[in-house]
């Protein structure tokens, strides 16, 4: 058939069809590369189209072959139709007019326009592609095996490996930003928690423990009816119990296994130091996540935090873990609960004994945790000396004022607002 004999209209109705192709291969490009790979293995358990792009993804040399294939081959024909019907209508004129309306063209309709669309919609225009890549890569595999062996093999000379695999995992501050991204679609709650999550690795025992000085026990070397006067005024449902010194533990006591005994009234020294369990131990240092596990591999819920030495230096229990994740789910009286109050003016005061990471979190601060626990801790690092009232100290811009001492350590502080 001699080409010049075909009418005006059918050559239109091939470059509108090459058009709306040029524009297929373009736009569903952009979508499949603007998907979501981690929401597509997630949609790939049960989406056969997602299924598909995953296996498509995997070697994106591939399909970027095949996609590159079609649209440069399409792209060509609309520039040799255009050329004919310039041609055909004008001349040589005809021929410049057509050259320069079909790069606008090209440019709107092939390219910006699908590409801007499928970025929008990647999604829903990636799952359907899908179905007609898998297919198209098998027909023209040959002729993308070739190209891609030259085009890899050019990658490689730049030091570039293609067969990297296109989905990488998330590092711990990547997956951060992934959440507090998230706005809407995790409720506030929720994300808070993720987040504390994800800063667990980086928090240790030491961080929220109990401090040696605020635990409470039972020394075994007090007068009985001292005793069992402090079981029935204590707050707590466990309780350590020592001989003479912390450092000389004996174990833990649940004070639940001695109510039958207060009923029947048989508590006596014999069966109190029976129901004793022994104590259970973690180095300081130990992160949160590994300390959760080792509370649940060793089935307690307690643990006492020693030194190098093996000195005991404070208390940690797995409620204190868990309100790390979900915050306060407690109202019951303990004695590591310091009290932070905001007065009019905008200062903060607070108990020297308060952990800083939590006067950071209630009242977003940025004080240094790296090496102090406590607010006492930081001002007399920061000091160098023994505080004592009145003294004032600048700490990343925060002005404090040390109001009370009690044996050389700050009872009570007041933090100014920051200075800017």
């Amino acid at each position: 058939m001699d080409i010049n004999n075909i009418s005006i209209g059918w050559l239109f109705f091939s470059l509108l069809i090459l058009f709306l192709l040029s524009a297929f291969f373009s736009g569903t490009e952009t979508a499949l590369m603007a998907l979501n790979r981690y929401k597509l293995k997630h949609l790939a358990r049960k989406n056969r189209g997602a299924a598909l792009a995953t296996q498509l993804l995997e070697k994106p040399d591939r399909l970027i072959g095949v996609i590159l294939i079609g649209n440069n081959l399409v792209n060509i024909l609309i520039t040799q139709l255009a050329t004919l019907i310039g041609l055909r209508l004008g001349g040589n004129t005809g021929v410049a007019i057509a050259t320069g309306v079909l790069t606008i063209m090209l440019l709107i309709f092939a390219e910006v326009t699908p590409k801007t669309i499928a970025a929008l919609k990647a999604e829903k225009i990636a799952l359907p592609a899908s179905y007609i890549y898998i297919h198209l890569l098998k027909v023209a595999y040959p002729l993308v095996w070739m190209i891609n062996l030259i085009a890899n093999s050019l990658v490689r000379l730049v030091g570039i490996d293609p067969t990297d695999n296109a989905l990488q995992s998330l590092n711990h501050e990547e997956l951060k930003s992934v959440v507090n991204e998230a706005g809407g679609l995790i409720p506030q709650n929720h994300q808070e928690m993720l987040l504390r999550v994800l800063d667990m690795e980086s928090i240790t025992v030491d961080d929220i423990m109990i401090p040696r000085p605020e635990i409470s026990g039972i020394d075994l070397n007090d007068d009985w009816n001292d005793i069992e006067e402090h079981i029935l005024r204590s707050n707590f449902t466990r309780m350590i119990v020592y001989k003479g010194s912390i450092n000389n533990v004996v174990g833990f006591l649940h004070l639940r296994s001695l109510l039958p005994l207060f009923h029947d009234d048989k508590m006596e020294r014999q069966l109190f130091e029976k129901a004793i369990v022994p104590a259970y131990f973690t180095p300081e240092g130990v992160p949160l996540t590994q300390q959760l596990i080792n509370f649940q591999e060793a089935k307690r819920r307690m643990a006492l935090v020693v030194d190098e030495y093996g000195d005991v230096q404070g208390l940690v229990t797995i409620e204190d873990i868990l309100e790390e994740i979900v915050g306060e789910f407690s109202t019951s009286p303990a004695n590591f609960d310091y009290e932070a109050r905001i007065h009019e003016d905008g200062s903060i005061w607070v108990d020297g004994a308060m952990h800083i990471r939590e006067l950071n979190r209630q009242f977003k601060m940025n004080l240094p945790t790296t090496r102090s626990k406590t607010i006492n801790g930081l001002v007399t690092e920061k000091l160098g000396q023994i505080p004592v009232p009145g003294v004032s100290i600048l700490i990343n811009d925060y002005p404090m004022e040390i109001r009370k001492t009690l044996n050389n350590a700050v009872k009570t502080l007041i933090i100014f607002p920051k200075l800017k």
